[in-house]
């Protein structure tokens, strides 16, 4: 089995590289392997074929060393690519996919790592060449995605503080976009929205547990559209979404639509974005479909 690291130098505070590099050299066991220091985005798409060709018959394991978006693309390049697997080596500063199988120390541990399982997992496939593995949100959470980019490297208000910066910022600009969704063929609202998820995960924003009841390998999207609310209500209502428990309280019921589908269609305005694991996409007219097990995903071995 082949072992290749794929380092995002800017993920996080500081470059995880020199805390790889001990990790491995302290292995008992050695192993065949490479660390590939990103030099552009999307460069880990060429990796992979290049990688899948050298080696035909080998089983490739691409470890993504960052955050959620080093994730996401590494992810999509190994779509169809047979006898590869991919995981996390988690460094970034939200790094949400990885809660949904327990947070991110399992994903710090290499030993654990090298000795996981390879699980086959759904990923999101946007108009049809785009993907997302975690999330793909928009409305109040695009606005705050958008924050978060400018901010994310600043120091105080950046890392861990990003994202609740970004919603600050979006409660003053942001309460109500204009946009149409649909869940597979039905029409989920007229006009406007707060913000809406459509998830294979469970977390967004570091800490926010959009869809507590997500599955993400049974083809279907976890989809919560919230309709647009005063700034009174959103404050007194966020503490129990941010903790997962908007499906089940009632008071909750007259401002949300939840539905599972297998796609979701967004119709809006010019200059309309979503954010795709924490990356921008813009787009009038947008398809996300949920591709059922289209890559596998290395869960860590736990201690016992």
């Amino acid at each position: 089995m082949k072992h290749v690291f794929i380092v995002n130098p800017h993920a996080g505070k500081q470059s995880c590289e020199n805390q790889l590099r001990e990790a491995l050299a302290q292995l008992k066991t050695p192993i065949d392997y490479d660390i590939y220091i990103k030099q552009h985005k999307d460069d880990s798409f060429e990796l992979v074929q290049r990688y899948r060709k050298e080696y035909p018959s080998e089983e490739l394991r691409f470890y993504a060393c960052g955050g959620d978006g080093t994730l996401r693309e590494v992810a999509a390049s190994t779509v169809g690519v047979e006898g590869t697997a991919f995981t996390s080596f988690a460094q970034g500063s939200g790094n949400d996919y990885v809660k949904y199988y327990g947070g991110k120390e399992l994903f710090q541990n290499i030993d654990n790592l090298l000795n996981g399982t390879a699980v086959p997992i759904d990923i999101m496939r946007i108009n049809g060449s785009s993907f997302a593995l975690n999330a793909t949100h928009f409305g109040l959470d695009a606005s705050v995605a958008k924050t978060m980019d400018h901010i994310r490297r600043l120091p105080v208000v950046g890392g861990p503080l990003a994202y609740p910066c970004g919603v600050a910022w979006a409660l003053l600009t942001a309460m109500r976009t204009k946009c149409t969704v649909w869940a597979d063929d039905e029409k989920l609202n007229e006009d406007c929205i707060l913000l809406c998820t459509a998830t294979n995960g469970t977390h967004v924003g570091g800490s926010y547990r959009c869809a507590p009841r997500s599955k993400n390998d049974d083809g279907l999207l976890e989809v919560c559209l919230v309709n647009p609310v005063s700034h009174f209500t959103f404050i007194k209502l966020m503490g129990a979404y941010q903790r997962g428990e908007h499906l089940d309280d009632k008071r909750f019921a007259k401002h949300i639509v939840y539905r599972r589908a297998h796609s979701i269609t967004i119709e809006a305005p010019e200059g309309f974005c979503v954010s795709l694991d924490g990356e921008l996409y813009f787009g009038n007219h947008i398809k996300v479909e949920n591709i059922h097990q289209a890559a596998r995903f290395v869960v860590p071995k736990r201690e016992l």
